[in-house]
């Protein structure tokens, strides 16, 4: 793999590897990009066409956080733009700029496909070798996302994943008793973040089960309402590897206490 085809291609190599570490860990999280591309980029086409805004705007959300990881500067701020107009309900400029945003992320697959010559790997498989272990939830809807944090999970951790906040639910009603640990997405399809939050509380979890949130807003509002719940910590995107590695301590180290 030649990395110039990436830097003439516009990538942002060195920013991307202030998150991602190293290369082999930028080319493992570029493979999971190129998995999970089509069928994003299907579901944002639907949610266009339907007009369906805050669905729309959960996934060109996953679409910016993706892009700022691999160094994606152009595309991330397009994406940050329809996030922000499909928050606000403006359909208008939705439309009428979902032709850039699309053409620069043809652009970008055809820099990036390039680069890896057609040999996309298998990615990470999230194993859990021994069912009775200590687990930990990783809830994102974020493929990339959620196969970074979990190589910075323990490896005495067996590591469970949840696609949205739906999964998360029945994921912790089955292992409740079995949860070290979870690091929970607040912007996340179906069911989101806060709505699990809510599950907590009213279940009365968060006595034994630490939570920390991970988030692409960090805006004021949003942090305070998350802290509003009894919540470990509050982990920002974009994350580095060492940012995941200190939550995921402060988690665990919360949990032994209790």
């Amino acid at each position: 793999m030649d990395i110039n085809i990436l830097i003439q291609g516009g990538v942002d190599i060195n920013k991307a590897l202030e998150l991602l570490g190293d290369m082999e860990t930028y080319n493992e999280t570029l493979q999971d990009f190129l998995k999970e591309i089509d069928e994003k980029l299907a579901k944002i086409k639907a949610y266009k066409e339907a007009q369906d805004m805050p669905n729309y705007a959960i996934l060109v959300h996953s679409l910016k956080s993706d892009s700022k990881y691999l160094g994606f500067n152009t595309l991330a701020d397009l994406a940050y733009n329809h996030e922000m107009a499909s928050k606000a309900g403006d359909v208008r400029f939705v439309l009428g700029s979902y032709d850039a945003l699309i053409n620069e992320t043809n652009r970008i697959l055809s820099v990036v496909k390039n680069y890896v010559s057609g040999n996309v790997a298998q990615g990470t498989t999230l194993v859990n070798n021994n069912p009775n272990s200590k687990k930990i939830l990783v809830a994102d809807d974020s493929n990339i996302i959620r196969n970074f944090v979990q190589k910075m999970v323990p490896q005495e951790y067996s590591v469970l994943i949840a696609n949205d906040g739906e999964e998360a639910i029945k994921i912790i009603s089955n292992e409740a008793t079995n949860l070290k640990g979870v690091l929970l997405d607040l912007n996340m399809p179906k069911v989101d973040g806060f709505q699990v939050l809510e599950f907590f509380k009213t279940n009365g979890l968060f006595r034994n089960i630490p939570v920390a949130v991970i988030t692409g807003d960090d805006s004021k509002d949003t942090v305070l309402k998350a802290f509003d719940y009894p919540i470990v910590d509050v982990l920002n995107k974009p994350f580095s590897e060492s940012d995941v590695r200190n939550i995921i301590t402060k988690m665990i180290n919360y949990s032994s206490v209790k």
